[in-house]
């Protein structure tokens, strides 16, 4: 039996049940990305600004979590989630988010300007999971290596699967289709004191103990540099956010080596287990992924590739 996670009250172990399929296949492209601790903390990060834009977003992150006294705590259970939602055998995957699906209904509430939200908002819901799979995907794609265009199409329309267990009505099918929704809201964006105390608590280190000190100012960068450039104009976001080459250094530094190096205690290797493949097994070739997922009877599905 592996580690047990706590997470929302539940006990979720990655390697157990045996066999037990996970919502997306080993050889999907989330398996490849979220397997990334730095692209997480990146894309993450990214994806918040994002939603921040936008405030009901904003009001309702800020205003019914526990973000601002907990960072760590609220950081480490909306990562769980995602990591179960990716990895995690489908009985558990499907509970967990049917229980923050629960947790969203009771959020509702008033703009400082007045605007009535609901979390369940389809629109709001909507503008949430496309952040997230921006963030992480770019992430990936600009810090660790080039994703080619197709296994971008892919991750987009694979994450379609997940997104619509938590009443995700449209996601998009690529980034220029996350452009276009980008483009439809942007009337609604605006700068607001929050955003700069969300990434004062980025630049601190105490929402991201797994990412090196040295690295939390450069992170907070690395996330900002990924926003559009219409998103990153209407937060104000100036040049004092700007990366540097040694910031990009250091990042693609540690992301790359956190991509070569296996975390047996990771949700990503206890999966692997949990499957009959190798603990190793998303840190191998192209090919010997191939190869181990035909011997595991696994391979309908196409396996991810670096350009």
């Amino acid at each position: 039996m592996g580690d047990m996670t706590n997470y929302l009250g539940w006990k979720i172990d990655f390697s157990q049940p045996a066999g037990e399929a996970a919502l997306l296949h080993p050889g999907s492209v989330q398996w490849r990305v979220y397997k990334n601790p730095i692209v997480l903390g990146i894309g993450g990060v990214a994806a918040v600004l994002l939603e921040f834009a936008d405030a009901r977003i904003r009001s309702g992150v800020w205003d019914h979590s526990t973000y601002p006294v907990d960072p760590i705590g609220r950081s480490k259970r909306t990562g769980m989630a995602a990591m179960v939602g990716v990895y995690g055998p489908q009985s558990a995957a499907r509970r967990v988010i049917k229980g923050v699906s629960h947790m969203h209904a009771k959020v509702n509430g008033q703009t400082p300007g007045g605007e009535a939200y609901r979390a369940l908002d389809p629109e709001l819901l909507d503008w949430v999971s496309a952040t997230a799979a921006y963030g992480f995907l770019n992430a990936y794609d600009r810090f660790v290596a080039p994703i080619p265009d197709a296994d971008k199409a892919r991750f987009y329309r694979d994450g379609a699967v997940v997104a619509q267990l938590y009443g995700v009505q449209r996601s998009p099918a690529s980034t220029a289709d996350f452009l276009n929704m980008m483009a439809q809201r942007a009337d609604r964006f605006e700068p607001h004191p929050i955003v700069g105390e969300f990434l004062a608590i980025i630049q601190s280190g105490t929402a991201a103990p797994s990412v090196p000190k040295f690295l939390h100012r450069s992170l907070a960068r690395a996330a900002v540099s990924l926003l559009p450039p219409l998103v990153r104009g209407k937060l104000a976001l100036g040049a004092s956010y700007d990366l540097t080459m040694a910031d990009r250094l250091a990042l693609r530094a540690v992301a790359s080596l956190a991509d070569r190096r296996a975390r047996p205690r990771s949700p990503a290797f206890q999966a692997c287990l949990r499957l009959g493949l190798p603990g190793n097994f998303l840190y191998r070739s192209p090919s010997e992924q191939a190869r181990l997922l035909a011997q595991a009877g696994l391979a309908q599905a196409q396996v991810a590739h670096a350009a």
